[in-house]
């Protein structure tokens, strides 16, 4: 629904009765722009503690006659806690982010109908305008060039090299664009999560869910070096660096 947020339901759902909360609206980029955001407020001082929540219900938006997105897309959730670290662990956590938006990309991959520019009506459900439209090749190119762009960036910053790295943790819209950032950057595949296989583009919830993955299955360690990366609808995109503190 529109409204209340889903930050509203998920709050009330658990009884976080001293919380409070919004959305993030930034498409397959949300988890990494929330996770962000929250950590500001740890850093800042204004949160002890913050829940960062990805989560997508793409299949309720998906045309079932259009199999160029009907077998893209899963639905999923995911969440990460944030706190802050103790001062012997200075050097953990999120360590450097960047994130851009280029809206011009909006014609891409976008949902007509539903808003105020084109208000649910029988001619714009008839007119399949509540499903997903993506133009598959425009956004494909787009996110290999900035999701090698931003990580190759984020390295370049912290002068390190793929081989400092210890798991690349990317939205999973795509093997090939995962692989592609994974080999131009120079990192070994052993450290490449990958989950597409089991659970679909996620949209939001892809990052959280893999890093659950890795956790369940050795790949993220206390100390190694994590680089996230996510290119999503609008264009939006971003890249976080952080060091596993657990």
């Amino acid at each position: 629904m529109f409204f209340p947020s889903t930050s509203c339901l998920i709050q009330n759902k658990i009884r976080a009765n001293r919380a409070w909360g919004f959305d993030i609206s930034a498409a397959c980029s949300s988890f990494l722009y929330a996770l962000t955001t929250g950590a500001q407020f740890i850093e800042s001082g204004g949160a002890r503690k913050v829940l960062v929540v990805g989560a997508d219900v793409m299949t309720s938006i998906l045309n079932p006659e259009d199999r160029s997105t009907l077998i893209l897309f899963g639905d999923g959730a995911g969440a990460v806690l944030l706190e802050p670290c103790a001062e012997s662990e200075e050097d953990y956590g999120i360590l450097d982010f960047v994130h851009e938006i280029d809206g011009s990309g909006g014609e891409h991959l976008y949902m007509p109908g539903g808003g105020s520019l084109n208000p649910s009506s029988h001619e714009t459900v008839d007119g399949k305008m509540h499903y997903v439209h993506q133009s598959g090749q425009a956004v494909f190119k787009y996110a290999v060039r900035k999701m090698e762009e931003l990580s190759r960036l984020m390295l370049e910053k912290n002068d390190l090299t793929g081989a400092d790295i210890g798991a690349f943790i990317a939205h999973q819209a795509n093997l090939r664009i995962i692989d592609a950032t994974a080999n131009k950057i120079g990192l070994d595949q052993s450290k490449v999560i990958k989950n597409i296989h089991k659970y679909g583009n996620t949209t939001a919830a892809t990052i959280p869910l893999a890093i659950g993955d890795a956790i369940d299955e050795g790949k993220l360690r206390r100390g190694d070096l994590v680089l996230f990366a996510a290119v999503g609808a609008g264009f939006t995109s971003g890249c976080v660096l952080a060091r596993w503190a657990y």
